[in-house]
């Protein structure tokens, strides 16, 4: 019997076949269809005209009938596969499409939005509940991408990454403030000219990098400390003397420029610059703290002589204060505004002092007395009587032990509360100041009283006072003390109450203490040593020396600055509203706070206990 052949089923196409015809397809529709593919039909209907054309002549009824059907079926699960592919795979994109518009309209609005200028913030001052913390890209891409830039602009001799000079410009031993181990800046950069800072603070800010600015690093209340990282602007190569005004009386100097070496040179033509701040301090760094020194008496401060500040502000822009006329009421006094500001506003790259003409004669005393509130009443009686000497200093008996047993001077001194006296004036002038202030200290208790009669022994005498810091660090028992030097200062009529109690306070604390001031304009020092197990006593000291001053209507810092140390003082001295105000300012100065951030004022909410209370 014949029997038709009967042809193979072909094989279903698989889902990955569908797939790859079709990638947008999503797996579960490519399923669908197999699944539709090997669907079983129970009713087939009549053949078409075309199958009975393909009927086999030599086939039987049934087996041409089979046939026929079997390749209609075929056909509709064609068909119907085709349509199910056709369907989803139009779907499918339609969603693309509609995604598509979606995000182009989206960005569409958002770029009209940008268009409109953001509304202008309508307080005067910026709380501290208002800020928002500071954002900067120091991942190591970036800092390594700016490093290139540094050297393409300096020269690799010009920038350190020496992990020696990265802890130089972190802190220092005599500093009050202790760097961790994360506050250490990416690398040292050092510029020659004021064009080379602007290019590198222009790179800084390009890339949002936080800059420490350093000039001399003697200051001593975590000034430039770089709390946020980033990179550190060395002044050293702008150490300059650029123009002598002799006839005018001014002089235009770079910011690493020393106090010392800057009087010895104006000193050959007869000159001085009266500021005298603790030695190897530099002009850039007595700019940003406001310093002042031992002259200040009869000299004024830092502020009092500065003419004009070539500033480079955070975005790199290069500005002048002002000319060198010795007054001018032209605009804001832009000046003043950067003297004290400790390199959170701008960058000092020159700056024109004024200077004097050096006395034809000067001379110094020395005088003791049994306590330190003997010496304060001697220093109020000085004042008061108007006398003109050039500047009053006191040390008191714990001081005196320390320059004794460090032997740093040529003398053996009375380990008493000691009051130094500077003359300057015309050789009769000098005379009868010493002849005053002479009878003056004997109406207050003085055991004795010294007058130097030529230069060697004014020199001699005064190097006492110089030697204070440095005798007390040369008493440390080990590695592990540390020194914090703090200072306040209050209306002169104050002072020997201040400094009584500040004494008694010190003695009770059981550490090494000493006090030490600029006391003819209510200004007076505390140096401590101490251990880390007594940091926390130091502390109370100091908290308790600053409370003081500020209650008996004083300052938190007479000439060191604020630094890290005193920022949480300054509310309690000038107001919150007045330290808002200080804010606000840095803020318009340096909107991304990139320039020597958290000094000053705070700038982010501080972590919980962060603050000490009052």
């Amino acid at each position: 019997m014949y029997l038709p052949k009967i042809p193979k089923k072909p094989f279903p196409p698989s889902a990955a076949l569908l797939r790859s015809l079709n990638p947008t397809l999503h797996p579960r529709q490519c399923l669908h269809a197999v699944a539709l593919r090997r669907r079983t039909f129970h009713t087939s209907p009549a053949p078409r005209e075309e199958e009975k054309s393909e009927v086999h002549p030599y086939k039987s009824f049934h087996a041409q009938l089979y046939e026929s059907t079997y390749q209609r079926v075929q056909r509709e699960r064609a068909e119907q596969e085709k349509f199910v592919i056709q369907r989803m795979a139009s779907g499918r994109g339609w969603y693309a499409g509609f995604t598509a518009a979606l995000l182009a309209s989206s960005l569409v609005f958002y770029y009209l939005g940008t268009l409109r200028p953001r509304p202008v913030a309508e307080t005067s001052t910026l709380p501290l509940a208002s800020t928002e913390p500071p954002y900067h890209k120091t991942g190591t891409a970036n800092l390594e991408a700016a490093w290139a830039d540094f050297v393409d602009i300096l020269g690799e001799a010009n920038v350190s990454t020496a992990e020696s000079d990265l802890q130089y410009h972190s802190g220092s031993e005599w500093s009050s403030y202790t760097t961790s181990e994360k506050e250490k800046p990416f690398c040292i950069v050092l510029p020659s000219t004021t064009e080379e800072v602007s290019k590198i603070v222009k790179i800084c800010h390009r890339r949002q990098i936080p800059m420490t600015g350093y000039s001399g690093g003697t200051s001593l209340e975590g000034h430039f400390s770089p709390t946020r990282g980033g990179i550190c602007i060395d002044f050293q190569r702008m150490n300059k003397i650029l123009t002598l005004h002799k006839d005018d009386l001014d002089v235009i100097v770079q910011p690493a420029l020393g106090w010392e070496y800057l009087n010895e040179e104006l000193a050959k033509d007869g000159l001085f610059f009266p500021p005298d701040p603790g030695p190897g301090a530099q002009i850039g760094g007595m700019v940003g703290t406001g310093c002042s020194g031992t002259n200040a008496y009869r000299y004024g401060t830092m502020r009092d002589w500065v003419l004009s500040l070539t500033v480079v502000m955070a975005d790199g822009t290069i500005i002048k204060t002002r000319q060198r006329p010795r007054k001018s009421s032209a605009g804001y006094d832009l000046t003043r505004l950067f003297i004290g500001s400790e390199g959170t506003l701008g960058l000092v790259t020159e700056a024109t002092l004024k200077v004097t003409v050096k006395p034809k004669s000067e001379s110094v005393a020395v005088a003791s007395f049994p306590t330190v509130r003997d010496a304060a009443e001697c220093v109020a009686k000085v004042v008061g009587e108007g006398v003109p000497i050039a500047a009053i200093e006191v040390l008191d008996d714990v001081q005196m032990r320390c320059i004794n047993d460090a032997g740093s001077t040529s003398r053996e001194w009375k380990e008493m509360p000691t009051l130094f006296f500077k003359f300057a004036g015309t050789a009769s002038g000098v005379k009868e100041q010493i002849g005053q202030v002479q009878k003056l200290a004997k109406g207050n208790g003085s055991k004795s009283f010294d007058f130097a009669r030529n230069a060697e022994e004014a020199q001699e005498l005064w190097s006492a006072r110089k030697e204070a810091l440095w005798s007390v660090m040369a008493k440390r028992r080990d590695d592990g003390d540390h020194v914090w030097t703090t200072d306040v200062a209050v209306p002169i009529s104050r002072l020997p109450d201040i400094i009584e109690e500040t004494k008694k306070d010190m003695a009770k604390s059981g550490l090494l203490a000493t006090m030490v001031g600029h006391v003819g304009d209510g200004n007076f020092h505390a140096i401590i040593l101490f251990n880390d197990s007594e940091r926390k006593t130091a502390e109370a000291v100091v908290h308790r020396m600053v409370k003081r001053a500020v209650e008996m209507q004083g300052t938190v810092t007479g000439e060191h600055g604020v630094g890290l140390i005193k920022r949480d003082y300054l509310a309690h001295e000038l107001g919150e509203s007045t330290v808002d105000a200080m804010r606000k300012l840095k803020q318009a100065f340096d909107p991304l706070c990139i320039l020597n951030c958290d000094k000053i004022v705070r700038v982010e909410k501080p972590a919980a206990g962060e603050m000490k209370p009052w």
